[in-house]
């Protein structure tokens, strides 16, 4: 089953996006709908707004679903983030195709403006380093929650082989300054990858 193009009622969006999780994970409508809920809420404290978070997340069932309908084992292995139709995809693959292929069908789905591709082509990684990447991205959370001058609901992280993958909107350049601090400062961590926008300061308005 395909999207048609959605209207623009919130409800409409929200309904079709539980529909196609709950075929993916055979969910319960019940819980489903409470996890949208709670993502609904969340959007609303985004600098993307409610509008742009249903957006970003038809997208991202709707790239899950083309991998799991490709390869069981494309959706086990890559990671997918969206934010403003920008497509962050991590992990790490057995083949090239496979890491083409993901960015090949990412590129189809409608509302996408851009893909970063950073899964890498290496064999399976070992559990103990899924591990301390759980870690990292577990432990570099809790600290941005932790800051105050920190929106931490505007951040997604992914963390691959110590490589910290960071999308996202920054209220301001100091703010993304403060997040890559607190990343620098996690203990494992090699390298910081930001794919962040700076939101643009607010222009006065004449009087």
């Amino acid at each position: 089953m395909r999207f048609n193009r959605f209207s623009q009622r919130t409800t409409y969006r929200a309904a079709a996006s539980i529909a196609v999780l709950c075929v993916l994970s055979a969910c319960s409508v019940p819980g489903m709908v409470i996890g949208a809920g709670a993502t609904a809420g969340i959007a609303a404290a985004e600098e993307r707004g409610v509008e742009t978070a249903l957006d970003d997340l038809k997208i991202d069932v709707e790239i899950k679903r083309q991998f799991f309908e490709l390869d069981e084992n494309l959706l086990a292995a890559i990671s997918t983030e969206v934010h403003d139709g920008r497509v962050l995809l991590t992990g790490v693959v057995d083949e090239p195709e496979m890491r083409m292929s993901a960015a090949r069908l990412s590129w189809g789905v409608d509302g996408v403006s851009e893909v970063i591709n950073e899964i890498k082509v290496a064999g399976n990684a070992s559990i103990a380093q899924a591990s301390k990447d759980i870690f990292i991205s577990t432990e570099l959370r809790a600290r941005l929650m932790g800051d105050g001058d920190v929106s931490a609901i505007n951040y997604s992280i992914e963390t691959v082989r110590g490589t910290i993958y960071l999308l996202g909107i920054a209220r301001s350049e100091s703010e993304l300054q403060r997040v890559i601090n607190h990343a620098r400062n996690v203990s494992g961590v090699r390298n910081i990858v930001p794919y962040v926008r700076v939101k643009p300061p607010e222009q006065d308005q004449p009087v």
